[in-house]
C-alpha cells in the first residue's frame, strides 16, 4: 500500500534546472518526492506581436498619415 500523498504549492523561479524549495517545506520533503511542473504557457498572440515589433513588415508603398489626416472622418 502506497503512502498518502500531500500537495504543497509554491511560486518559484527555474534557474540552471533547480528549483528551491522555500525553507518553510523543507522539513515536510525527507526523502523522494514526486515533482509535477506546471508552467503558464505564454500567449500565441503575444509571441506574434512582439515578433512583428522586432520585424515590421516593410512594405514600399506606405506612406505614414499627417497629424491632420488621422483626424479626418469620412462621410
Amino acid at each position: 500500500m502506497r503512502e498518502p500523498m500531500i500537495a504543497i504549492e509554491f511560486q518559484a523561479h527555474v534557474k540552471d534546472g533547480t528549483i528551491e524549495v522555500p525553507l518553510e517545506y523543507r522539513d515536510q520533503l525527507p526523502g523522494t518526492v514526486r515533482v509535477i511542473i506546471l508552467r503558464t504557457e505564454v500567449s500565441k498572440a503575444r509571441n506574434i506581436i512582439e515578433r512583428m515589433l522586432k520585424h515590421p513588415i516593410q512594405d514600399p508603398a506606405f506612406t505614414p498619415l499627417h497629424r491632420d489626416e488621422m483626424y479626418h472622418r469620412q462621410g
